[in-house]
């Protein structure tokens, strides 16, 4: 059972960076699509392979130290998918077609960004539910904060109608938030992962006659 939910996320990992990947080739060959345009994809195309590889980068460092288990696929998986969903959004015209796809996205991004956090937080030492909801909840807190930044930096400023289109802020944020604390009480009461299972079975003790 834990060798099938591994490989589920495994598959699901690796499946949504090579779709995050086409997606972003898809926006930078036409940056003139209207779904594209005054998008930041430019910055997205950085930033978000970036994010994308700091799970498998972090991991490599710890190898490196002697400290890596597993690959955390799960973790992986859960912090790829929010940029996933957001080129996807942009591809399919979501954000200027559904009046309520930006709203989803704020929550649901969000419980995707604190499940991953979650999920790491779960391979360190067992944690009073309470302290899970909390830090879950500050990194998601966290993470919607400098995202709105990021986003009013990247493109709002050049825009005539930046006082107008940044409104929905606060919304946005607390929406964020809620997503994440969301996320925080779904950890706190989710299973904690099996330790992987060493490849080198420590050898049985012969008794001398």
């Amino acid at each position: 059972m834990e060798l099938a939910h591994r490989a589920f996320w495994r598959h699901t990992a690796i499946l949504l960076k090579v779709v995050l990947a086409a997606l972003l080739v898809l926006a930078l060959v036409f940056p003139e699509w209207d779904r594209f345009a005054d998008k930041a994809m430019g910055a997205r195309a950085v930033a978000y392979p970036l994010a994308a590889l700091l799970v498998p980068a972090i991991w490599l460092v710890r190898r490196r130290l002697g400290r890596a288990g597993p690959f955390p696929w799960d973790v992986d998986a859960l912090l790829t998918a929010p940029f996933v969903i957001d080129v996807a959004g942009n591809a399919l015209d979501l954000y200027d077609s559904v009046s309520w796809f930006d709203d989803a996205c704020h929550f649901g991004n969000w419980a995707l960004l604190g499940g991953a956090a979650g999920a790491a937080l779960l391979r360190g030492p067992a944690l009073p539910r309470w302290v899970t909801v909390l830090l879950v909840a500050g990194v998601g807190a966290i993470a919607a904060i400098a995202w709105e930044i990021a986003e009013y930096g990247a493109f709002i400023l050049d825009t005539p109608e930046s006082v107008g289109i940044y409104r929905d802020t606060l919304g946005d944020e607390a929406l964020g938030l809620l997503g994440a604390v969301t996320a925080g009480l779904l950890t706190a009461f989710r299973r904690r992962p099996q330790a992987g299972i060493s490849a080198v079975q420590p050898e049985p003790v012969r008794q001398e006659l």
